[in-house]
């Protein structure tokens, strides 16, 4: 059996050429669902976070229920 140029270049784009390109082409639609995937990680992420009004208004309520127990506490104190 005589082993030509032609022979020899199916084999050589078979054995190395075509997995190099298979190995491109899933890599590349890895690289793809890792980019859906990082999005709706950042949009979900998006909708746990507080926003400043609420943390505002968190603060506030958590200082009021502070200082009327600082009240009652100055009321206990005085009345020993």
């Amino acid at each position: 059996m005589e082993l030509s140029a032609y022979i020899i270049w199916n084999i050589f784009i078979t054995l190395i050429i075509a997995p190099i390109f298979h190995q491109i082409r899933v890599n590349a639609s890895e690289i793809k669902r890792l980019s859906i995937l990082l999005n709706r990680t950042r949009e979900e992420l998006a909708k746990e976070y507080v926003t400043k009004s609420e943390l505002r208004d968190d603060m506030n309520q958590i200082m009021d229920r502070i200082e009327k127990i600082d009240q009652k506490l100055d009321k206990l104190f005085e009345v020993k």
